[in-house]
Formats: structure tokens, sequence, C-alpha cells
């Protein structure tokens, strides 16, 4: 069980991981916390926007849609493999999901099938977007997965989590199929090997 981190040292350890992050304006007050508590904190999430072009992205994820407001994730990762950090707080970005999944990353074991959505999964993950449309055929540039590596790793560190603490939005949620491009058990074991 761990608090959230205050904007500050949510940029620090990005920083400190080596990572290129750019503070989108308001960032550090943008959040959703009158829908639902934030915290404790048990995990990272990755998702892909489904979106295309950087600032597009960046603003739809700050801002959110007609249908969801913003913030839609905690910090975007551009195709440049730029961190954009966009909200700090609640985000709108999990939803709900398998609270036996919630369960296996609290315990850094293996994760069941998600087959249920009864955990608030707002409340327990800290969130990243990545640019890509998701449909298994935009790329994703090294450059933007050693980001993803990097700042799920920064995360663990600060809150002494393994890489099981690392879950994509498709292993929370049925139906959900993001990150649509790579494994996430690959992730996992370049987290891995970072943190050791």
């Amino acid at each position: 069980m761990a608090p959230p981190m205050s904007a500050t040292r949510f940029l620090d350890a990005l920083r400190d991981e080596g990572l290129q992050v750019v503070e989108v304006d308001g960032w550090r007050t943008h959040h959703r916390n009158a829908k639902g508590p934030w915290g404790p904190v048990h995990g990272v999430m990755v998702h892909h926007s489904a979106t295309s072009g950087s600032a597009d992205t960046v603003r739809v994820c700050y801002d959110g849609r007609p249908d969801l407001p913003g913030p839609l994730c905690h910090a975007v990762i551009t195709k440049d493999g730029t961190v954009h950090l966009v909200g700090c707080g609640r985000a709108n970005h999990a939803g709900l999901g398998d609270g036996d999944v919630l369960r296996a990353v609290i315990a850094e074991k293996r994760l069941p099938h998600a087959d249920e959505s009864d955990a608030d999964g707002n409340r327990a993950f800290y969130g990243f977007e990545c640019e890509n449309l998701g449909d298994g055929a935009d790329p994703w540039p090294s450059a933007q997965v050693e980001a993803l590596e990097k700042a799920s790793a920064a995360l663990c560190r600060v809150h002494g989590w393994t890489e099981r603490s690392v879950i994509g939005h498709l292993e929370w949620q049925p139906g959900k199929v993001d990150p649509r491009g790579f494994p996430m058990d690959v992730l996992r074991e370049r987290i891995a090997a970072r943190l050791k």
C-alpha cells in the first residue's frame, strides 16, 4: 500500500531515470479527485491512445473527450520518447477492472485472466498513454518503448515495486486490447532488467 507521489516527486523520478519531460500547463492540479479517491496506488497501467500526432494526443489526454473528461492519464509518451505530464491525481484511464488482477498486482504474482469489472482502477494505478493508433500496424519506435520502460521503472523504484506492478489495460479490463503492438511480458522483462 503506497500513497501517491506528489507532483514534484513524480517529475523528479522521471527525470532521475534520464527521461525528457515536458510539463503541460496546469498538470500539477489537473485531476478527477472530486469523483473518487486517489490512492493508495499499487501499480502502473499502460495504454495506447488510439490517436495520431503528438500535439493532438497530448491535448486529448489533457482535455478528455465529450464522453470522458480529462485527464485521461498522468503522462503521455509520444513517439519520440518525450514524456508529457498532463495530470496529477485521479485520472480517467483505467475504469473498473478485475479485483483478482488488482490483488495479484499488490502481491506481485502472475496475473489471472481479467473476467470481471468490480474494482476501481482509477484509484489504484498511475496511467501512461502512448501515442499509437492501436491498430496493430502503427509502429512503436524504439525511443518510445525505451521511454515507457524507463518511466515505468522510475515509478517502481520510488515505490519499491517489481516489474509485476506494471500491467496493460487489456490485462485489467475485459474487452480491452491496449496496448496493441507489443507483448506486456516483453516490457516487464525490460523493466526487470533496468531495475537490476
